[in-house]
């Protein structure tokens, strides 16, 4: 955790306003739910699921790279992915395996997002259990080695003729859902107070522009010696 008095020099250059949005976004912010991202070369698509995660207060973003580097665009995203925690698996060609356990290890139970087999409906779904979803690229979907290792299977209910939605669309609806109801459970789904300091600390600094410098001047002129 930064020193106190540190933080406290950092805060003179915001304003109250962006202080207390800090606060306000952070006390809606969840990693009860979290999404994951398997292979998706579409930057439009990714980077508008980093905008909707930020929207709908998820924090971490999990992103699987085993053919594609993903990449987000500023101009999709808004400058979301500034507020939100990336872990990246790329170090080899089965990024997969490392991505799943990492989740299971956090007690994530590993949803698959598919409308093609016997899935749970999207109204369906118990927000009650911390999950991680897993969303496929468009056509060919999560690989069947996400097919094999998920502990379920979540669908959006269609009643058109076409069978799939685009990604970034169908990333949006199951969270709006997810999240909504989250909010109204009995679920305790917001961040401590610990992981919230942590990322207001993070928050600070991405905000300010030069930190470092700002800082190496506060250690050398203003802190305590």
């Amino acid at each position: 955790m930064m020193d106190e008095n540190l933080l406290t020099y950092l805060e003179g250059y915001l304003t109250e306003k962006r202080k207390a949005l800090f606060k306000k976004v952070l006390d809606e912010r969840t990693r009860h739910f979290t999404v994951v991202l398997e292979d998706i070369y579409q930057q439009h698509n990714a980077s508008a699921v980093v905008r909707t995660c930020d929207i709908f207060g998820i924090q971490d973003l999990h992103v699987i790279e085993n053919k594609y580097v993903n990449k987000v665009s500023r101009h999709v995203a808004k400058g979301a992915q500034k507020w939100l925690t990336f872990h990246r698996y790329r170090q080899d060609m089965n990024n997969t395996d490392p991505c799943l356990q990492n989740l299971r290890n956090q007690g994530y139970q590993i949803i698959a997002t598919t409308p093609h087999n016997d899935s749970c409906l999207l109204q369906d779904f118990d927000v009650t259990k911390k999950s991680a979803f897993v969303f496929g690229v468009e056509k060919e979907g999560v690989s069947d080695k996400i097919m094999e290792e998920a502990d379920g299977y979540l669908k959006i209910p269609m009643v058109g003729f076409t069978e799939s939605l685009n990604i970034s669309v169908a990333a949006a609806i199951i969270l709006q859902d997810l999240t909504t109801r989250l909010r109204t459970s009995t679920s305790n789904w917001k961040l401590s107070q610990h992981e919230q300091e942590h990322l207001y600390v993070e928050w600070v600094e991405k905000t300010i522009k030069n930190v470092e410098k700002i800082k190496a001047h506060y250690f050398e002129n203003i802190a305590e010696k």
